[in-house]
């Protein structure tokens, strides 16, 4: 998983099978998904301009990613803007 985050931080785009796109979570939002020995791990993030930011990691269980999840990711896409916009506007 950290050398498929290296490769974003590089600028890469990764495609299938290591990511793919989660716009029921948000615009610019993904799914790294990683095979390990009896497992497959997901990570979701979201890409903005200087940043990686990882909303959630979890054992893929389930063909369909629950929704719980997405929510779940929603939640910390949208805590993370309000924090960014936060911070811009105490710039000013």
């Amino acid at each position: 998983m950290g050398f498929l985050l290296r490769q974003l931080q590089q600028g890469e785009n990764l495609s299938l099978p290591h990511s793919r796109p989660m716009p029921s979570i948000g615009k610019a939002c993904h799914e790294l998904r990683v095979n390990d020995q009896n497992k497959t791990w997901r990570l979701f993030y979201f890409l903005d301009s200087d940043a990686i930011v990882i909303l959630e990691v979890d054992e893929k269980k389930t063909r369909q990613t629950p929704k719980t999840k997405i929510d779940i990711c929603q939640k910390r896409l949208k805590s993370y803007e309000e924090a960014k916009s936060q911070k811009q506007k105490s710039k000013r």
